[in-house]
């Protein structure tokens, strides 16, 4: 197998693997509901900012009222809005950082909230591969969201250990929603099952895996997504919650029109040459996405996408991101070990190759959440289990996988240029 760095391996095991998560509660050391930022961020000035912007109903929204918060010395030197957490912050087990929900909604008991889509905005997808759909969420719901992630990152979690010391992201934690409670509830009660349901064209949505995702430092070039649990592309919906303004001069996501249906990328590459040979079509019609708070971005995995971060990978103000990726009904569960892909799925869920995906692992969000698979998860029966962990792992030294899978680290390593 390729010789990698050992701290690239170990933000794979922790960004990408499911989250674990014992049969009970740990207290965690702050009782604030209302965080809006990490208590590990440096110290910072502050100024309120607002703006309206319309979503595709034609409703004015007025952006929720935010500290922007930057992390300015006095003499102008740059530096990080959040610190990494020291070995000790670390939490264990399942947090619930006690929010309650927008809009009067009772937890597990009031319906997933709708979001009607235009014909053209699902077409703008199957077309090119991606769509911005504006002002999803008003402010109520990204306060919520922040606060759940200010929580979060003040709280950070076991999980999030190596892809947060890796410097890939200031914090990093997949299938955040097995772990931390408020973004269940999210995905239980939000809009946002109605929405990828429309865009995938389907009558059920269940969560295959997600990510929070807190500044990526100096971003990711060229990829595409392969770490979309255990699904194959055309099962599954690739989705952005944004929390906060994207910066005008860095971060805003960009991708490659119609590249969704190049046939020239091998399906376990994930770093992509877009001056290699078949992609002439592709590489010059690029879209670029500014979103804003309560904005979605709805792709197709395999599209051809970027992210660009500050030139010396020092965020600071906060950029914070709900990602990852919807299966469509009819998904079946694919046994990936041997592949990268298996990343994320390392859950002890019992399906096997073939199977129905149908499992408290990858909870049922549209048309209604299933109330034994929430309870499930609440017992701290759902996550990475470490028998799976070794098994599954397990495929992955071959040599024939090891090549296979080197072109993530090279997504890795293209950070560190």
């Amino acid at each position: 197998m390729t010789n990698y760095s050992a701290a690239a391996l170990s933000f794979l095991l922790a960004s990408h693997g499911a989250a674990f998560a014992p049969p009970s509660y740990r207290p965690c050391r702050t009782s604030l509901v209302n965080l809006k930022q990490s208590t590990r961020a440096a110290t910072v000035d502050t100024e309120v900012a607002s703006s309206e912007t319309t979503n595709s109903q034609g409703k004015t929204l007025r952006q929720p009222q935010d500290s922007t918060v930057t992390a300015e010395s006095p003499a102008g030197e740059r530096r990080k809005i959040l610190k990494e957490p020291a070995l000790w912050e670390y939490n264990f087990g399942l947090q619930d950082p006690g929010l309650a929900l927008p809009h009067g909604i009772e937890p597990r008991v009031t319906a997933p909230e709708k979001y009607e889509l235009t014909e053209d905005q699902i077409l703008t997808l199957e077309r090119d591969g991606v769509v911005h759909i504006k002002g999803v969420f008003d402010s109520d719901w990204v306060e919520y969201l922040r606060s759940a992630t200010g929580h979060q990152v003040s709280n950070p979690h076991f999980w999030a250990f190596a892809g947060t010391a890796s410097k890939l992201y200031d914090y990093i934690q997949r299938n955040i929603w097995q772990t931390n409670k408020a973004f269940a509830d999210f995905y239980y009660h939000s809009a946002m099952g109605h929405v990828l349901a429309q865009c995938g064209r389907t009558d059920e949505v269940r969560v295959s895996t997600d990510l929070l995702m807190v500044n990526p430092n100096k971003g990711f070039k060229w990829h595409q997504d392969n770490q979309n649990g255990p699904i194959t592309w055309d099962e599954g919906i690739r989705f952005w919650i944004t929390m906060d303004e994207t910066p005008a001069e860095y971060g805003a996501p960009v991708y490659l029109k119609g590249s969704h249906r190049n046939d020239v990328v091998d399906e376990q590459a994930v770093f992509v040459d877009i001056d290699g040979e078949g992609l002439e079509g592709y590489r010059n019609e690029r879209l670029e996405f500014r979103t804003m708070p309560g904005d979605m971005l709805v792709w197709h995995p395999r599209t051809i996408h970027k992210v660009d971060g500050p030139s010396d990978g020092i965020w600071t103000s906060y950029r914070r991101v709900l990602g990852g990726t919807v299966a469509k009904a009819g998904s079946t569960y694919h046994d990936k070990r041997g592949t990268g892909g298996v990343l994320s799925d390392l859950g002890r869920h019992g399906l096997e190759d073939g199977d129905k995906l149908s499992s408290s692992f990858f909870p049922i969000v549209y048309p209604r959440f299933d109330k034994s698979e929430a309870v499930e998860r609440d017992a701290g029966k759902v996550g990475r289990d470490p028998r799976d962990i070794a098994g599954k792992l397990g495929g992955l030294a071959g040599k024939a996988s090891g090549d296979k899978f080197s072109s993530f680290f090279k997504v890795l390593g293209s950070q560190a240029k």
